[in-house]
């Protein structure tokens, strides 16, 4: 019996090592910060960004040439880009340092980039009147 937790405990270890790894690995991606020339590092958050409608052109390779404009390369558009638009809106989301907004902002057919809110309705029991 012992012959066998001898055996097994090592690679639990390794197991529970790359789990852990893992886990931090994740949790570090989602809150990655990007550096600017002043040192200071500038936290990636998510903004949505509405464009004009492009004319004869696929909404998502519209979005990503935009964002790879910005971010330096179609690879890096992609890791960025969360959500496009295509209904109600045209546009998309994406995680983007406040510099990055600003020259966003400066791109062709982009109409508006704001910072992704959470509302809260004011509806519940008795408020339906």
């Amino acid at each position: 019996m012992l012959r066998i937790i001898i055996k097994v405990a090592p690679l639990l270890i390794l197991l529970l090592s790359i789990s852990i790894l893992s886990s931090s690995l994740a949790v570090s991606m989602a809150d990655r910060e990007v550096a600017v020339e002043g040192g200071e590092p500038s936290k990636a958050e998510v903004h949505i960004v509405y464009t004009e409608k492009p004319e004869g052109d696929e909404p998502e390779a519209f979005h990503l040439r935009t964002l790879a404009t910005v971010l330096g390369s179609e690879e890096a558009a992609k890791e960025s880009l969360l959500y496009v638009y295509k209904n109600a809106a045209t546009g998309f989301s994406a995680k983007l340092t406040p510099e990055q907004v600003a020259e966003l902002s400066n791109q062709p057919g982009v109409l508006q980039v704001v910072p992704n809110m959470k509302l809260q309705l004011h509806s519940g029991p008795g408020r339906l009147h």
